[in-house]
């Protein structure tokens, strides 16, 4: 019977238009280098969430008056919404907070939209207060802009002014880095005009509060007075009347009567001084003006970090005094630099064990046809994944790394079939193609098998869809990549280079040419040690590589490649046989497959029998711990800050067991904030001044370099610690891994009389809390 030979179209026109394939290669390299150099680095993946955050701020209103006057009347109007999922408010103190939450059906600008509408109806509704300061803010709820990505902490030996200087000349420089959403200075108020005024001279010089208001408001204003013609040109008149010292304020005439002038200083003190406090930072302890930097939502966190760097040293060499101290705490590029690198590495080392593992079995030449396959999948993929946005973050990375040993194997099966041929006689074109037309169709089928498996995690919904998607779509365009280069590049290659047996190789010209790679690498790894440049050591370790490979192929790869496939894969082979013929022999097969299936229900009866723990996300030791502090609303900032004091120290001395010779080898720094912005990101947004919070970060250095501390004990440690504090709630928490998904079981307690709901939650909660239920690591009762 003759044999049918069968082309594959596609494959046949890149073996019939090789220059084309090469250029095509060549594109796939500097556009995937270029693409994987772009693509902004982070953690985790950032997903887009259809939330809506409204904030209104009434000052000087009870949280009752602000949940009936404000909160209530844009509930009612955002509650028409169609799409929405949930609406969380909160009334406290001169501040409303409305969350709205929708289904993923609706994309967040629309979202936006909407609510925007129903506030503006709201606020046009009569009974709505209309002296209000400012209009509701109405904006998207973006996760990665709720923690700030790095802590820079000014101290030293000056005034808090003069570090409040310093402060702003950063947070001026930090935010015109395009990466960077805001700044916000901790740890010191801004200044104000206070008005002392004495009542009685008030009463005697018959003036009112109006009085007073209306002078300074009327010398307090710059006026325009329009165009002035002179010499042929327009020039325009300002007069200017603004203040720009506390005396102008004073000598303010409040009123003039029958010739007699009372001065604002006559009947008042006039001052310049600190608006009441609103929050504090510390550095171990010590006061600090902390910067909070903030990012943008799919920037590289990376560069900003960088560039950030470099706005510091600047500073330091041209503004900054030398005995100014500058810190970064809680730097968030450090993990995720780390994480990146690993990863990276991983995806490196994967490369080498792909290809050695197939040297063995299919010799050098052969096993570098497939091997080639993984960086231009890698590359091609690069180029699409940062074409759709997508960031290197770990979850696509770990893609990549799962992808690893799959992309090979549609190259080996043609690169296998076309080293077949060749070796039945075909010439080197007609093995390419009908080597891969023979295959074509059931690589294809193999690879979409393999795609239809992860699509429906494309498809995942709600919050968990979208933070896991990013793993079948990755897997997906890096498979469809690998089937490309498998019937495109691969058939090419292998019918311009591809030879049945290797030319004899002279080892002293092998030897001198690798000697001459070794030294050139050498120089050019000195050369970009001393230019500080990456890409020159890169290419100089690269060529000190090569010619160790050529060296070390030639005198051990090749004689172990020839062993394994002529001594070992024999006997590996005849014992596989063997195998085969004894399963094969008499009633021997029918007790095999009812073995096995024996097995599986086996399997399944033990699974049911022990159970294994179930966790998302797996639980690795934390780089931080939060100590979260929160006393009952109207509790004054100097309350939250002296108990935030006494849990710092008693922290630190803690802590002191991990230090070797004074300097403590686990801990970065211990950085305690109180009041505005010290909430609980998992938590949502937060807004509005938050007297009664505070929040300790314990900073931890790289898992690397803890010397076998787990920082899950310290974790544990301080929550045993902090016991013994009535009237507070303390809370003790570590950084999410994976997308906020909140607590892991919520218990809502629902009712129309407050009072007695705050009684039911705390009966609940104190029976869950004695009834001494394992596995309960957090137990906190949420209240505003």
């Amino acid at each position: 019977m003759s044999k049918i030979e069968r082309k594959f179209k596609l494959s046949s026109w890149s073996i019939d238009n090789k220059m084309t394939v090469f250029v095509i290669i060549g594109m796939i390299f500097f556009a995937g280098i270029f693409a994987y150099k772009s693509m902004p680095r982070e953690a985790f993946p950032e997903i887009v969430v259809p939330q809506i955050y409204v904030a209104t701020i009434y000052p000087g209103n009870s949280a009752i008056d602000i949940e009936k006057l404000i909160t209530r009347p844009i509930e009612k109007e955002i509650n028409g919404i169609s799409g929405v999922d949930e609406i969380t408010s909160t009334s406290i103190e001169g501040y409303s907070a409305i969350q709205v939450t929708f289904d993923f059906s609706v994309t967040p600008t629309e979202a936006l939209r909407k609510v925007k509408d129903k506030v503006d109806a709201a606020l046009s509704d009569k009974d709505f207060p209309k002296d209000l300061p400012a209009d509701p803010t109405v904006q998207e709820m973006n996760f990665a802009e709720l923690m700030p990505i790095m802590n820079i902490n000014l101290s030293g030996e000056f005034s808090m002014n003069q570090l409040k200087e310093y402060g702003e000349y950063l947070e001026d420089k930090i935010e015109k880095v395009p990466e960077i959403s805001k700044v916000t200075i901790r740890g010191i108020q801004d200044k104000e005009i206070e008005i002392s005024v004495d009542l009685y001279k008030m009463q005697s010089s018959e003036i009112s509060f109006n009085n007073i208001g209306t002078a300074i408001q009327n010398e307090n204003m710059t006026i325009s007075g329009g165009d002035l013609l002179e010499q042929g040109q327009r020039r325009n008149v300002r007069v200017i009347g603004e203040f720009t010292s506390a005396q102008e304020i004073g000598n303010i005439i409040v009123k003039q009567e029958e010739g007699n002038i009372v001065y604002l200083r006559d009947i008042a003190v006039v001052s310049f001084k600190e608006q009441e406090k609103n929050n504090y930072a510390r550095e171990f302890s010590q006061p600090v003006v902390m910067l909070d930097v903030t990012k943008r939502g799919g920037e590289n966190l990376i560069n900003a970090s960088t560039q950030i760097d470099s706005i510091i040293s600047k500073a330091k060499l041209s503004y900054f005094p030398s005995n100014l101290h500058i810190s970064k705490t809680n730097d968030m590029t450090n993990d995720t630099k780390t994480k990146v690198a690993d990863l990276e590495n991983s995806i490196i080392l994967g490369v080498i064990l792909v290809v050695l593992v197939l040297l063995f079995f299919l010799g050098l030449r052969n096993a570098l046809f497939v091997g080639i396959a993984i960086p231009l999948s890698m590359f091609i993929s690069f180029i699409i994944l940062n074409t759709l946005g997508v960031t290197l973050n770990m979850m696509v990375l770990f893609s990549l790394v799962l992808a690893l040993g799959m992309l090979v194997d549609n190259g080996i099966v043609v690169v296998e079939n076309v080293y077949r041929l060749l070796d039945e006689g075909y010439s080197k074109i007609d093995a390419a193609k009908f080597g891969v037309g023979e295959v074509a169709m059931p690589i294809i089928a193999s690879t979409a098998t393999t795609l239809a498996a992860f699509l429906p995690l494309a498809f995942w919904p709600g919050m968990m869809g979208e933070f896991m998607k990013f793993l079948p779509i990755t897997l997906i365009i890096v498979l469809g990549s690998s089937l490309f280069v498998a019937l495109v590049i691969n058939p090419m290659l292998t019918s311009v280079y591809m030879k049945i047996k290797e030319d004899e190789v002279d080892f002293k010209k092998l030897l001198k040419y690798s000697i001459l790679f070794i030294g050139i690498g050498i120089l050019i790894v000195i050369a970009g040690i001393s230019s500080e440049t990456k890409g020159l050591n890169a290419l100089g370790l690269l060529l000190v590589l090569i010619g160790l490979l050529r060296i070390i192929n030639n005198k051990f790869l090749t004689p172990a490649t020839t062993w394994f496939q002529h001594k070992l894969l024999p006997k590996l082979e005849s014992i596989y046989e063997n195998v085969l013929k004894f399963a094969l022999h008499g009633i021997r097969p029918k007790l095999f497959v009812f073995g096995t299936f024996a097995l599986l229900i086996l399997s399944f009866v033990l699974f049911a029998l022990f159970p294994p723990k179930v966790l998302f996300f797996p639980d690795t030791p934390p780089k931080q711990v939060y100590v979260y502090i929160e006393y009952p609303i109207g509790t004054d900032i100097e309350v939250t800050n002296k108990l935030s004091k006494e849990i710092e120290d008693k922290i630190q001395n803690h802590l002191k067991k991990y230090e070797i010779n004074g300097d403590n080898f686990l801990i970065t720094s211990v950085i305690g904030q109180v009041g505005e912005g010290t909430g609980d990101p998992n938590q949502g947004q937060h807004g509005g001044t938050t007297p009664n919070k505070a929040r300790i970060t314990v900073d931890f250095v790289k898992f690397m370099d803890r010397d076998g501390t787990d920082t899950n004990d310290v974790l544990i440690e301080i929550r045993e610690l902090l016991h013994g504090f009535p009237g507070v709630n303390i809370t003790v928490d570590r950084p999410q891994d994976g997308p906020p998904a909140g607590a892991p079981i919520n218990i809502e307690v629902t009712g129309e009389d407050y009072e007695k709901l705050l009684y039911a939650a705390e009966d609940i909660r104190q029976f869950i809390k004695d009834a001494n239920a394992l596995g309960i690591e957090d137990l906190k009762l949420e209240r505003e």
